[in-house]
């Protein structure tokens, strides 16, 4: 695993950024997984664990690691999953501190040095079962944040990336959240650079966008597209779909793309 003492977001960090861009929210006791998935929890510090599902479609099978959006928990995934069993998809979302089953309270900076130790676990994890297929990984939303951080650390271990609803530049997304990035002295060079980790990615790679998408624009997922070096590269929008909604309105597009890019490297 990469040294992630020198991760710093501090600059970020800040209660009223947080507030506004963390939305966690426990699991419900209630809540039943499916047979044929496996609760984990991933400790990342003394204290600190972060809650994470692993559904199997069986051992042969690649799998795709997966961060979720800002207001979203593994357990929102439940159905979803089984669609990825279908399609012979192993799938593995896993949480933030706070959300779901995790402790402990989100920050960009831990958000991001957690990525990297739940990649090592997951990794790890697969080995010691005997998963060793393809591991990809997938990001939604805030969650593009962790997909493109680990996909430049660990490029020659990861068979390929999927970007669904993702964002290329910092400023945007602050000033969505109603957050004045020159007010507060905050250069987007401090931010999460998506746009920079995706141009040392020349792996297969999927961008998946909402082609009305009022939170992250469009233009955000061409951006992260155009800026990819791979050969193998896929840029899917979904027509007359949302940010919240782009599942729901692109479920056959959606899911025929990630069937077909997993075909191509697995």
């Amino acid at each position: 695993m990469k040294d992630i003492s020198k991760i710093d977001y501090y600059a970020f960090d800040k209660p009223e950024i947080s507030f506004s861009l963390f939305h966690p929210r426990p699991e419900l006791r209630n809540s039943r997984p499916s047979p044929s998935s496996e609760n984990i929890l991933i400790k990342v510090e003394e204290g600190i664990a972060i809650g994470a599902r692993f559904y199997f479609a069986g051992r042969d099978a690649p799998t795709i690691l997966f961060f979720h959006g800002n207001g979203e928990i593994v357990a929102d995934y439940e159905d979803i999953a089984s669609l990825y069993e279908k399609i012979g998809v192993n799938f593995f979302p896993v949480d933030y501190r706070g959300y779901g089953r995790s402790n402990g309270s989100p920050t960009i900076t831990s958000m991001i040095r957690d990525s990297h130790i739940i990649f090592d676990y997951a990794k790890n994890w697969l080995m010691e079962r005997r998963y060793y297929n393809a591991l990809v990984v997938m990001g939604r939303s805030l969650g593009s944040a962790c997909a493109l951080e680990l996909s430049r650390a660990y490029k020659e271990q990861i068979a390929g990336l999927v970007i669904e609803s993702g964002f290329a530049y910092t400023r945007p997304l602050m000033r969505l959240l109603g957050i004045d990035m020159d007010a507060m002295g905050i250069r987007e060079e401090e931010g999460f650079r998506n746009i920079d980790k995706i141009r040392a990615f020349d792996k297969p790679t999927l961008i998946i966008h909402a082609r009305n998408d009022h939170i992250i624009s469009f233009t955000e997922g061409q951006a992260l597209y155009d800026e990819c070096p791979a050969k193998e590269k896929h840029l899917l929008f979904i027509p007359d779909a949302n940010h919240n909604d782009i599942f729901l309105r692109g479920i056959r597009e959606y899911m025929k793309a990630i069937k077909d890019f997993i075909g191509k490297i697995s």
